[in-house]
This record gives C-alpha cells, sequence and structure tokens, in this order.
C-alpha cells in the first residue's frame, strides 16, 4: 500500500522523530530542509505514497531517484514525484538548503478542476524527466513563491487552502518556461524504444513476466528491444526487468504485510524458494532479511 503522510514522516525520521501532522497537514506541507536534513534517515528505501511532492534544493546536493532511474542533482534544481511513483532517497548533504512540499492533488484541482494540474504541467507525468533547473534570475521569483507558501502554512491554524493552491499552480506556470533536459532523447529510435519499455515495466510489472510480452505491446521482436535496451543503457532487456521486479519487491517488503511467498507469487509461478534466491543474487540479502533491514 502507499504510504499516507504520516507513514511518509515515520518512513523519513523514524518512530523517534515522526511528525504529529493534522488532518489538514495531511492535504499540504512545507518545510524548510535545512531545518530537518539532520534527522532524516538515510538511505530512504524504495516506497510509494498517496501525495504528490517536491523538492528544491537551493543550496547543497542530493540524490533520489524516480522508478529506475536514479537522479543527482544540486544548487538551484527541483525534484518532482508523481503520487503512487516508486522513489528512493539515496542521501542529501549537510549543507543542503531549500524546500520540502507534498499535497493533495485535490489542492489544486479543486480550484482548476477543467484542467488536472498533473497534465497541463509535463514534469509531473510518470514518464517525465522529474528535474527542472532554474537560473539566478528565475530563482528569486521561485523563492519568493515559496517562502509565501511557507508563511501561509505557519502563520495561520487553519491556512487558506486556496491561496496554498493558487501559490502552488503560479510556482507550477513560474517552471513551465524552463524547459528541461528529457531522460533520454527521444528523437533516436533505440532510446524511444528503451524509454516505452521502462515506462510499460512501471504500468504491467504484476501482470506480465516476459520480454516477449513487452516486445509484443511495442510491436518489436524480443531481440530488437534487447539490442536497443543494451545499446542504451548497457544491460540486456531481462536485466531491466529483473531490475523492476527488485524494485517493486523492496517496496512490497517494506510497505505491506504480505508474506514473502505471496510476493513472489506476484511475479512468478515458480517455487517462492527460486524468488529467494533470486532476490539475494540481486541485493544480497534474502527478502526476510530485506524486510527486516528496512523496519530497523
Amino acid at each position: 500500500m502507499p504510504l499516507s503522510p504520516k507513514e511518509l514522516s515515520l518512513h523519513h525520521f523514524g518512530a523517534e522523530g515522526v511528525l504529529n501532522l493534522s488532518d489538514f497537514q495531511l492535504l499540504f506541507h512545507i518545510n524548510r530542509i535545512e531545518d530537518v536534513v539532520a534527522k532524516i534517515k538515510f538511505p530512504l528505501a524504495p516506497h510509494r505514497k498517496t501525495v504528490y511532492d517536491f523538492i528544491f534544493l537551493a543550496e547543497g546536493t542530493t540524490a533520489r531517484s524516480k522508478d529506475l532511474y536514479r537522479f543527482e542533482f544540486g544548487r538551484n534544481t527541483f525534484f518532482f514525484l508523481p503520487a503512487l511513483q516508486i522513489s528512493a532517497h539515496e542521501y542529501m548533504s549537510a549543507d543542503a538548503k531549500g524546500f520540502f512540499c507534498h499535497f493533495d492533488a485535490d489542492l489544486i484541482n479543486a480550484i482548476f478542476p477543467k484542467a488536472p494540474f498533473y497534465d497541463t504541467f509535463p514534469f509531473w507525468q510518470f514518464s517525465a524527466n522529474p528535474l527542472v533547473t532554474v537560473n539566478d534570475t528565475l530563482r528569486e521569483p521561485i523563492l519568493n513563491i515559496l517562502n509565501r507558501l511557507l508563511d501561509e502554512y505557519e502563520s495561520n491554524p487553519s491556512p487558506n487552502m486556496t491561496i496554498l493552491g493558487a501559490y502552488l499552480f503560479t510556482l507550477f506556470t513560474e517552471l513551465s518556461t524552463v524547459n528541461p533536459t528529457p531522460i533520454v532523447a527521444t528523437q533516436h529510435s533505440a532510446l524511444r524504444f528503451t524509454e516505452k519499455y521502462t515506462n510499460l515495466l512501471s504500468r504491467y510489472i504484476y501482470s506480465h513476466h516476459k520480454v516477449t510480452d513487452y516486445a509484443s505491446m511495442m510491436a518489436i521482436t524480443a531481440d530488437h528491444l534487447n539490442k536497443c535496451v543494451k545499446s542504451t543503457l548497457g544491460k540486456t532487456a531481462q536485466e531491466l526487468l529483473a531490475d523492476m521486479i527488485i524494485l517493486e519487491a523492496k517496496v512490497l517488503l517494506k510497505q505491506t504485510v504480505l508474506s514473502v511467498s505471496e510476493i513472489a507469487f506476484k511475479f512468478s509461478e515458480t517455487n517462492p524458494s527460486d524468488f529467494a534466491r533470486f532476490f539475494k543474487a540481486k541485493t544480497g540479502l534474502t527478502p526476510k532479511e530485506y524486510r527486516r533491514q528496512a523496519i530497523s
């Protein structure tokens, strides 16, 4: 199950540092990174959550993933993560400064119902590059909006939902003028097929477990798909499929009470012990060992 904001707080800070979020804060929360970075239990294991979130790193460096892609970024850069998409957070430098914000989609869509924000702004889409870097000219107005959000959030016991939603929409509109670099250059056919394959893995990993299944969806041969992935990422299509299975299994081990056998049968009809050996070969830990480590 995806983590709620309260569960997300436990995931970030552990039981001793968990935030006591009010009902309103489940819909919207913003804080300065420098106020909490020392308390976060890095590295954060792969997880899904129910809310949308973004980081703006004004100073410092960090590394965070979106599905199978890892991104290391620094000053003046946003990282956007849609609800329900898998993410892990490797580290954040001690000198990091900026903002973290999470919010429920209804906060904005209630104000602008005709165009859902995640369709309006491409950086919120599942297959998009999550990074948007602003120049120093745009930095100041961006910080102004973020500080206004923080001030409204902290100064009022019952912050105005319409104001918060409008500020967020204004922020995203400002950022829509910045052209992000795509994760891969889609004009190159091998890169385009690799990107499509990765997106299909994210959607169908529980129902399709063979490279041939995905090649059929893309109307190409499995051999051609393998050549595209190999030339782009330096690994085979089967290895990429295995990576996605491991990523999903980590989420299930961390966020559910499903047994290892139940998790194994989600990805294969073979003996669960085969899945355990596969998991250990890829991670160095058995599923039970990973679960104990993730919870501790």
